[in-house]
C-alpha cells in the first residue's frame, strides 16, 4: 500500500481547504470548525450546493462504471478528496476487480487517512501531489508502480480544475496529462460553473480557503478536452450525464458541469 508524505502534524487548520469542504457538504467527519463555517457560508450563498456535490459524487460513480465496462482497468484520480464509501478504487471493483488505482491529492488529511482509502491488495496507491505539478505526478514511482502508461488509463479531474487560476495554466496542465496518455485513454471531468446562477457570493467564500474558486463559462470547460473527443451526451450539467435515476429536485440549479471523453488517434 504505497503512501507518500503527509502526517496529521502537517494539516493547516488555520484556513479552510476545498476537500475538507466537500467532505462535510457531504455529511462526512474529516473537517474542522474552519471548514464547517466556510460550507455553512457556502451554503447560504449557494442553496443548491449539498445537492451539487452529491450530484457531482453520482456523476464520478456513474463515469466510473462507464469506463470501466468500456475496458479501461487503471485509473489516475487526482484531486481524490477524502475518504467517501463508494470511492472510486470500490465503485470500479464492483465493475472489474481488477482495476487499478492511483490517488493523488493535495492535503496532507488525505494520506492520514489512506487506511480507509485503499484496499489491501496492492492495486491501489496514494501520492501527496499537486495538479499543477502533473510532470511530477506523472512521474511518481507510487503511481507508475500501479499504473503502466503504455496501456490505456482514465484520468479523472473531479470537481478539481476549478481551484486552478487562469495563471496556473489549466489547458496546459489537462495538455500534459493527455500526451502522457495512449490512444483509448479517457478523461473525466467536473467543473463548477456560474452559468445557472449569479455565484459570485458562493467564489468569495473560498477567497478565504487554502484554494480560489474559478467559476468557468461552458465553453471554457469544453475547451479542457481539446485532444479528446466528448462523448455523449457531452458536457452537460452533472445530474444529466447518463443518469440511471431520476434527478434530484433542483437539479437545473446546479452548477457543475461533467463529462468524459476518449482518447482517440
Amino acid at each position: 500500500m504505497p503512501q507518500d508524505g503527509g502526517s496529521a502534524d502537517a494539516i493547516d487548520t488555520s484556513k479552510p481547504h476545498p476537500a475538507r469542504i466537500y467532505d462535510y457538504l457531504l455529511g462526512g467527519k474529516d473537517n474542522y470548525d474552519v471548514d464547517r463555517r466556510a460550507a455553512d457560508a457556502l451554503a447560504a450563498a449557494a442553496p443548491e450546493v449539498r445537492i451539487g456535490v452529491r450530484a457531482n459524487r453520482d456523476f464520478m460513480r456513474r463515469a466510473v462504471r462507464f469506463v470501466v465496462d468500456s475496458g479501461v482497468r487503471q485509473i489516475l484520480d487526482i484531486g481524490t478528496g477524502l475518504p467517501t464509501t463508494p470511492n472510486v478504487h470500490e465503485t470500479a471493483h464492483e465493475v472489474a476487480p481488477d482495476v487499478r488505482v492511483a490517488y493523488v491529492d493535495n492535503d496532507p488529511i488525505v494520506n492520514a487517512h489512506a487506511d480507509a482509502l485503499l484496499s489491501r491488495s496492492g492495486a491501489t496507491s496514494i501520492i501527496l501531489g499537486d495538479l499543477r505539478d502533473p510532470r511530477a505526478i506523472l512521474d511518481h514511482p507510487d503511481v507508475r508502480a500501479v499504473i503502466d502508461f503504455g496501456r490505456p488509463v482514465a484520468v479523472l479531474l473531479v470537481a478539481v480544475v476549478h481551484f486552478l487560476t487562469d495563471e496556473d495554466d489549466p489547458a496546459g496542465i489537462i495538455a500534459t496529462l493527455r500526451d502522457a496518455l495512449p490512444d483509448g485513454s479517457y478523461l473525466v471531468l467536473t467543473h463548477a460553473t456560474g452559468d445557472f446562477a449569479d455565484r459570485t457570493a458562493a467564489q468569495a467564500v473560498y477567497s478565504k480557503a487554502s484554494a480560489s474558486l474559478t467559476l468557468r463559462p461552458r465553453a471554457a470547460v469544453e475547451g479542457f478536452f481539446d485532444g479528446f473527443d466528448l462523448l455523449e451526451p457531452g458536457l452537460a450539467q452533472a445530474p444529466f450525464w447518463r443518469p440511471d435515476s431520476q434527478p434530484p429536485p433542483r437539479s437545473h440549479e446546479i452548477g457543475f458541469y461533467g463529462g468524459v471523453a476518449r482518447k482517440n488517434a
